[in-house]
């Protein structure tokens, strides 16, 4: 290996290196300091592990013969205490299947000896600029928690309950996962929960929505394209696929994705390769995909709007969520959430929603789910002034929810009443009737306005109790 120093104005690296050659030993405690780097230089793999164990390195430089260890083992050794460090591996054998060998064991990548410094000096940029990014994926990755939430499904209905023992279950396998539900449930959240807990949390999550983009530039944005491949391509592009590697790819709406692109779906998720529009060859990749709709997908395979067999593949693991209608018990816990989340120096002591006005969330339908709960949540926490939420904060369309309490509630008053029997049967109709008050007061035989008194007469009762 020749002496040259190249440009010492890159990122520094704390570097070990091991190898049994006593000259590069020397030259290498010279050189990598010249360029920048702080070094621990090691005669073979042994010492190389016991250096690990006392101290962190962002990037090893390892020979492939040593006694004791051999490179490989060392890498192994490093890999185990530190994840994030980066291998590099020498050898004097210019064989394919050493390369090979040392990549499948985590290494970033080989030189063979003799080498240059300036290739190696090429290799240890790339690694400090890995790091780089990395460094700067997670602090925003950390600031969009932050904003957002961590990625908490909030619930305690038999429902809810269900959905966690699922996403705890599938996980941490790289099984390819289908969330089905209505608009507004929540399925990207739960597709972030399964990111999170799973072995890819550190890498890439991307989200995209297949019924939001052109049917023209879907191919394009999910397996990118060459220069000049279709008007317009002026530059070579890498799609979805290849900045998800490594972590999780989110295909929100699978449900929309055209025939045409459904075919070289099932392709990819067969063979695990991809290729750029206007490309020949094909790149591999290492990404688990998560779906999400909220059409009836057996349905559209009867239609003919959805390929059978790509419904078996995306369909391995299926998890369901319930609309909130379907887990009305959870409003409190979620409003409350949501609310702190708009304010976060809201005190645990504080009540957050007056009585009245969680009684009115409570006796609304939600047809938006979740979503539209975290609407009217920030639409209060705007227009009130301070805490407790009332009634008159909630957007305009809910002055004409009338609180109506409950069997149950009515229950904890005393022994059923003639009263509370007509009002039974008055909550009854208008169940039957989803919430249609005048279709209610025609089928009891009363006025529109009798049935609004009762239930006036009855919130009031609850108010004063």
């Amino acid at each position: 290996m020749r002496k040259r120093i190249i440009n010492t104005k890159q990122p520094s690296l704390k570097i070990l290196f091991a190898d049994d050659e006593k000259s590069l030993q020397k030259l290498m405690s010279l050189e990598l300091p010249r360029l920048g780097h702080e070094v621990t230089v090691c005669p073979d793999g042994l010492t190389a592990v016991a250096a690990l164990e006392r101290n962190t390195y962002d990037c090893i430089l390892v020979d492939i013969d040593m006694p004791g260890l051999n490179g490989i083992q060392v890498i192994e050794k490093a890999k185990e205490m530190s994840p994030d460090t980066e291998a590099i591996v020498l050898t004097g054998k210019s064989t394919v299947e050493t390369a090979i060998a040392a990549l499948r064991h985590g290494a970033f990548d080989y030189l063979t000896k003799p080498c240059r410094l300036v290739d190696l000096q090429t290799l240890l940029t790339r690694v400090a600029q890995k790091r780089e990014l990395m460094r700067k994926y997670r602090a925003l990755k950390n600031r969009l928690e932050q904003l957002e939430g961590k990625s908490e499904l909030i619930g305690r209905s038999d429902g809810m309950q269900q959905v966690n023992r699922l996403v705890e279950k599938v996980a941490s396998t790289n099984s390819t996962v289908l969330i089905l539900g209505e608009t507004g449930t929540g399925k990207e959240l739960v597709a972030r929960a399964l990111h999170d807990q799973s072995l890819r949390a550190d890498m890439p999550f991307v989200t995209v929505n297949c019924g939001a983009l052109p049917e023209n530039l879907i191919e394009s944005e999910l397996f990118g394209h060459r220069k000049g491949a279709f008007t317009g391509a002026e530059e070579h592009r890498s799609g979805l696929f290849e900045v998800a590697d490594g972590g999780t790819l989110f295909l929100d709406e699978i449900g929309e994705l055209p025939k045409s692109l459904q075919a070289k779906l099932l392709r990819v998720l067969e063979s695990g390769e991809i290729r750029r529009v206007g490309d020949n060859d094909s790149i591999n990749v290492d990404v688990r995909i998560l779906c999400a709709t909220h059409r009836d997908i057996e349905q559209m395979v009867t239609e003919g709007e959805f390929r059978e067999d790509l419904m078996f593949r995306v369909n391995t693991f299926e998890i369901h969520i319930p609309s909130l209608k379907e887990r009305m018990d959870d409003i409190p816990l979620l409003a409350e959430h949501l609310c702190r989340r708009f304010w976060p120096k809201i005190s645990m002591l504080q009540t957050v929603f007056s009585t009245e006005a969680m009684q009115v969330l409570k006796a609304y339908k939600w047809p938006g789910n979740v979503r539209e709960l975290a609407n009217v949540v920030e639409h209060a926490t705007i227009l009130c002034d301070g805490l407790p939420i009332l009634p008159e904060h909630l957007p305009r369309r809910f002055s004409s929810v009338v609180q109506q309490p409950t069997l149950e509630t009515l229950k904890i008053l005393g022994p059923m009443t003639l009263r509370e029997l007509e009002m039974q049967a008055i909550h009854e109709a208008i169940e039957r009737h989803n919430g249609n008050k005048p279709a209610a007061a025609e089928e009891l035989g009363v006025s529109l306005k009798t049935i609004y008194t009762k239930l006036n007469q009855a919130a009031n009762m609850v108010r004063s109790a």
